[in-house]
């Protein structure tokens, strides 16, 4: 059964930083696009950060550019998305999914996902 779990989330003052993990079980990461989506309240869920499976390449939307990583470690089979310079508008549920196909750059079409992780809350709040 195809698992992924994420983890990280939490509460933090505008201006912080998180480390999400996304640790995948029933199948490899290094055959899969990854990406990280987010839902804020009231929104469409909308692409975040995306990696290709060999980790060569990368995608952000314009919104993160800059703050946030996408990093993937196949031997533990775990994607991270490290986020800087939170803003209160980066308030989100977000999900890691998985892409069994290859697109560069990888791309943040829901579409392709074929399996997501639960859901974990960030709130960046004062």
């Amino acid at each position: 059964q195809l698992q992924l779990v994420e983890s990280g989330g939490g509460v933090v003052q505008p201006g912080g930083s998180l480390r999400l993990s996304c640790t995948a079980s029933g199948f490899s990461l290094r055959f899969y696009t990854m990406a990280w989506f987010r839902q804020a309240p009231g929104k469409e869920r909308e692409g975040v950060a995306a990696v290709n499976s060999n980790a060569e390449r990368t995608n952000y939307a314009d919104s993160v550019q800059g703050r946030f990583t996408i990093s993937k470690d196949n031997t533990k089979n775990t994607v991270y998305l490290q986020m800087n310079n939170l803003e209160p508008e980066d308030t989100a549920v977000y999900y890691c999914a998985a892409d069994p196909t290859m697109h560069i750059p990888p791309l943040f079409l829901s579409d392709l996902y074929d399996s997501w992780g639960q859901g974990i809350q960030v709130t960046v709040s004062s």
